[in-house]
C-alpha cells in the first residue's frame, strides 16, 4: 500500500482558478521546469464552433519554443489531438486584416501564449487535468528533437525564401482570376448599359435584379433625359392664349422680343459705320 504523501505527490495539483499545473521540461537530462496551467475550456459567450466546450483544453504559459505541432505531439499522449491553436492573449481570434499572399505573412510576436487544444473525445480533457506534475512533460527527444537558438533562427530564414516555380505558380493564378473578375464586371456594365437604352417608341426596358442584389441608381443622362421628357409632355398639355392672361403675356413677350432685337440691330449698325462699311444703298 502506498504512503499517503507519495500518493499525495503523484496526484494532480490544481491551484486557485479551477487550474491544474503540469510540469514540462525541454529535454529528460534538463535541471530547469516549466509549468503549464490547464483547464477545461467552459464559456457561455463562446461563438467559435472550432472550440467545442466538451473537448477543448485552455492551457496558459506557454513558451515561446513551443510551436503548433510541439503542443500537439505533447499533448497526444492524452489522446487524439484534433486541433491546436495558439494566440497572444486569450477570447475570440481577431479577424485576419492581412490581404497579401500566404507567402508574404509578418513575423510572429516572440513571446509566452496561451492555447486552445481540441480533442477528438472529451475523456482526453479529463486524462491530461489528472496528470500528476512530478511526471513532467518532454518537450525536445532523440527521436523528435526541437530546434532552438542559431539553428532554429537559420531554419527560419531559409523558409522565407520561395521557390521561383511556386511563386510563379501563385501570380499565375492570381492574375487568372484578376483577368476573371474584370471581364466579368464589364460584361455587368455592358448589360446595365442595354437594359437602359430607349426603344424606337422611346420606352426603357426595365428588368428585376437577381436576389440579394441592391437595385443600382440611374446615371445622370439617364435622368437628364427622363427631365426633359417630362419637360415637353407639360409643354403638349398646356392650353395656348386660351386664357385672357395668357394671350396677355403673350403679347408682351412678343414685344419685349422686338425690342431686344431693336436693340441688336443698332448696335451691329453702330458697329458698322465705325468700321466705314455701312452701305445702306
Amino acid at each position: 500500500m502506498a504512503s499517503p504523501k507519495k500518493k499525495h505527490a503523484s496526484s494532480a495539483c490544481v491551484i486557485p482558478g479551477g487550474f491544474t499545473v503540469l510540469s514540462l521540461k525541454f529535454q529528460p537530462n534538463s535541471v530547469a521546469q516549466h509549468q503549464l496551467c490547464v483547464k477545461e475550456h467552459r464559456v457561455r459567450a463562446e461563438k467559435n464552433v472550432k472550440r467545442p466546450l466538451d473537448r477543448t483544453l485552455f492551457v496558459l504559459n506557454i513558451p515561446p519554443y513551443c510551436s503548433e505541432s510541439v503542443v500537439k505531439e505533447l499533448f497526444s499522449q492524452f489522446g487524439s489531438v484534433q486541433s491546436v491553436e495558439l494566440s497572444e492573449k486569450p477570447g475570440s481570434p481577431e479577424p485576419e486584416t492581412n490581404s497579401l499572399s500566404k507567402y508574404f505573412r509578418p513575423a510572429q510576436k516572440q513571446c509566452f501564449k496561451v492555447g486552445y487544444i481540441v480533442f477528438k473525445n472529451a475523456s482526453s480533457v479529463a486524462a491530461a487535468k489528472a496528470h500528476p506534475p512530478d511526471s513532467p512533460l518532454i518537450v525536445s527527444t532523440k527521436e523528435k528533437p526541437v530546434q532552438t537558438g542559431l539553428q532554429k533562427w537559420i531554419h527560419e530564414y531559409k523558409q522565407l525564401f520561395v521557390k521561383p516555380e511556386t511563386l510563379q505558380e501563385a501570380v499565375d493564378e492570381f492574375m487568372t482570376n484578376y483577368d476573371k473578375n474584370k471581364e466579368e464586371e464589364a460584361k455587368r456594365l455592358q448589360k446595365e448599359a442595354e437594359q437602359q437604352l430607349e426603344d424606337k417608341e422611346g420606352w426603357v426596358k426595365v428588368t428585376k435584379g437577381s436576389k440579394g442584389v441592391k437595385g443600382r441608381p440611374h446615371s445622370e443622362v439617364a435622368n437628364e433625359r427622363t427631365l426633359q421628357k417630362e419637360d415637353k409632355k407639360k409643354k403638349r398639355k398646356e392650353l395656348l392664349n386660351f386664357y385672357a392672361w395668357q394671350r396677355r403675356d403673350t403679347q408682351r413677350e412678343h414685344i419685349a422680343q422686338l425690342r431686344k432685337k431693336f436693340e441688336e440691330d443698332k448696335q451691329r449698325i453702330a458697329l458698322l459705320r465705325s468700321q466705314r462699311k455701312f452701305r445702306p444703298y
